[in-house]
């Protein structure tokens, strides 16, 4: 009768916890084999760029080359590449206390026993995107006068009469007025550095002239040449590594222009891969001795992977080697050999 009992109770030892019954026995001790997640923290970059108004007349009155249209480009600015450990919940084993149980928590940090550390993911959103102002920059004016004739008949005699109008200026006639201010600046600030002007400055009066005049001269070239906004997006994905695959691809998540950063099954957004290349764990040498008592625990050795992050092109953006449990090798140990 005594010999069954022990044959029940190792059995129930070992038995994985998904084939026992819903509610895990009260006075054993249920434990989870490790498993590996990789966390990646990663922040992109988007910009917003605003074409000036005056972007087709840069060429013409400044003989410069710009950007002519607007457009949200959405680049990757950075990665953090974390691994974490979880509790495998499809690997978990019962236990019984007895002799040799002190000694398994003793090793419950070499993984045995998950640590439960969990995830944490973040999201940060764009922030409300702001239009290109260009009010109040480049002339002081938006009118202009014109000269004009207009004829008329006395007595059978058409003579002409000049009147002046007043009428809107142009995109070029602004255009050509404010290039002109960007020439008028340079030329300022050259007379103030050499000395060829009537007024005289030094020290802090010099540096505070001129820094004004860069001023205004960046605000009116901003007409020809445009500027742009800048934004950043913060995401963390999750990709766990599947035991099935020695070479494992996943697609960690995705980055659109439009849209930024975008989970993995959103095919709207390029893709960015992640592959894990395990190296396989060799068997211990040697032979343990064959032990009828011996009652048995599970534990998991973890492989050495070397993981790569690949852009679209496959291009390769971090790589590094990190343990991963749950590619390694499962077995066991006895708990109450003396």
């Amino acid at each position: 009768m005594k010999r069954i009992m022990i044959l029940a109770a190792m059995a129930a030892i070992l038995l994985p916890a998904g084939k026992a019954a819903a509610q895990d026995p009260e006075g054993a001790l249920c434990y989870a084999l490790p498993k590996t997640v990789i966390n990646l923290e990663v922040e992109a970059v988007k910009e917003t760029f605003h074409a000036g108004p005056y972007a087709k007349f840069a060429k013409k009155y400044l003989g410069i080359d710009v950007r002519m249209a607007d457009a949200v480009t959405c680049t990757l600015g950075s990665v953090n590449l974390v691994p974490v450990v979880e509790a495998d919940q499809s690997s978990r084993y019962l236990i019984v206390p007895g002799k040799g149980f002190p000694a398994f928590l003793s090793l419950s940090n070499q993984g045995l026993i998950a640590t439960g550390d969990g995830l944490k993911s973040q999201e940060w959103n764009f922030a409300r995107e702001g239009k290109g102002d260009f009010l109040g920059k480049g002339t002081s004016s938006n009118l202009t006068q014109e000269s004009t004739t207009l004829w008329k008949n006395e007595s059978g005699v058409s003579k002409g009469v000049k009147q002046q109008m007043i009428v809107e200026k142009s995109t070029e006639d602004k255009a050509r007025e404010a290039a002109n201010m960007i020439f008028t600046f340079r030329k300022m600030r050259v007379q103030i550095v050499t000395g060829d002007t009537d007024a005289t400055y030094s020290g802090e009066a010099m540096k505070t002239v001129l820094d004004e005049l860069s001023r205004l001269e960046e605000e009116y070239l901003s007409l020809f040449a445009g500027f742009s906004e800048f934004s950043t997006q913060k995401m963390s994905f999750s990709v766990i590594p599947e035991k099935s695959k020695s070479v494992g691809k996943y697609i960690a998540f995705r980055l659109s222009d439009s849209e930024g950063l975008l989970p993995s099954d959103d095919i709207s957004g390029k893709p960015y891969i992640l592959e894990v290349n395990a190296q396989p764990v060799t068997s211990a040498a040697g032979n343990a001795p064959a032990s009828s008592k011996a009652v048995l625990a599970h534990y998991r050795i973890p492989a050495t992977c070397t993981v790569r992050l690949l852009d679209g092109s496959m291009g390769v953006i971090l790589q590094t080697r990190i343990p991963i449990y749950q590619l390694g090798l499962d077995s066991t140990f006895p708990i109450n050999v003396k």
